[in-house]
């Protein structure tokens, strides 16, 4: 059996580091090309089975390619679709239809702390003073972003709501796109191998795709909005375009680099890098569609990543253990931390 040599895993580091910056960018712009599409008729569920379902169309090979998966790992496939697909996005997209992009990723963002509940209560493993410290300062942050003191400042409670269920539906997508790094092969395969992300993002998104049809009811849908332009802030952009550069940038090219960038990294090192999202979303809502955030809430939306990043940061070495973040296993327990790596 090969120990991978500190140049791999340093490599390996740097792969999964690149995958996640690029998918938290390609996530951070979903809302903002979304949000025109419900405000033009469209209801958040029906978009959301868009996005889900045309973006299972374009993996659908890579699924048949992959077809072995629903047979070793149901339980897995069926959790990621379930919650690291139809949740998160149905609770995103609700909340960004009742309140600004950038609010609503910003209260998603309570995840990376969230995370650390499950490491605590969950795996029952202990939790750093740094790691409560970056908690605490991100459920501070964002009592400021949803200005609780004036009545959520004009926030819509039902908004901060389904803002609420998408971070807790983050925590599953977290969880779930690590374990899928150890998941797959055989005893008498002398080890583990990591699931292809491409395969357990395409069952994910069939899944997602088929349990939302009662609910998003596609076949009611003002299908006629997709001919249309629709109002981007002051601009008029063709719907169609939007729907495209939500399925193939925002959900296909976002999953398959976020799951990879998990499987190589552990959540939450992934969890930390992916907060850039919340930045690239709202930056976004501010330019293009002119959601302009109020000094606090930008306040706020600091504490929230920072506190988030440290969280992160400090509870990244406790929980490397339980974690198989190479595709080759690692003999001595101590190159398994992300210090030694």
């Amino acid at each position: 059996m090969r120990t991978p040599t500190p140049a791999a895993g340093a490599s390996q580091r740097r792969t999964g580091l690149t995958l996640a910056l690029l998918s938290a960018c390609a996530f951070g712009g979903s809302g903002v090309a979304a949000k025109p599409l419900i405000e033009a008729g469209l209801a958040p569920i029906q978009v959301v089975w868009l996005r889900i379902a045309c973006s299972a169309l374009v993996l659908l090979p890579v699924a048949v390619r992959h077809r072995d998966l629903p047979h070793r790992h149901p339980g897995l496939l069926l959790g990621f679709g379930l919650i690291g697909v139809a949740a998160v996005q149905s609770c995103y997209f609700f909340a960004i239809s009742r309140i600004p992009v950038g609010v609503a990723l910003l209260i998603e963002y309570l995840g990376p702390a969230l995370l650390l509940g499950y490491v605590r209560f969950v795996q029952r493993r202990s939790v750093s003073r740094a790691s409560a410290v970056g908690a605490l300062m991100a459920m501070t942050g964002l009592a400021l972003v949803v200005q609780f003191w004036d009545g959520l400042g004009g926030l819509d409670p039902l908004g901060v709501a389904f803002g609420l269920g998408a971070a807790f539906g983050m925590v599953g997508y977290f969880i779930l796109s690590e374990k899928s790094g150890g998941k797959s092969g055989s005893p008498s395969e002398g080890g583990s191998v990591p699931i292809d992300p491409m395969g357990l993002t395409a069952y994910g998104l069939i899944i997602g795709a088929i349990v939302l049809v009662p609910i998003a009811q596609p076949w009611a849908a003002h299908w006629q909005v997709l001919g249309q332009d629709v109002a981007m802030g002051s601009m008029r952009v063709p719907a169609l375009a939007l729907l495209g550069w939500v399925v193939l940038i925002a959900t296909v090219l976002a999953y398959l680099t976020g799951v990879a960038s998990v499987s190589r990294l552990s959540a939450p090192v992934a969890g930390v890098v992916a907060c850039l999202e919340a930045v690239v979303a709202t930056v976004l809502a501010w330019v293009l569609l002119g959601e302009h955030l109020a000094v606090p809430q930008i306040i706020g939306g600091v504490l929230v990543l920072i506190g988030a990043c440290v969280a992160q940061t400090a509870a990244a070495p406790a929980a490397a253990p339980s974690v198989e973040p190479l595709p080759v296993p690692t003999s001595p327990p101590v190159d398994r931390t992300p210090a030694a790596r």
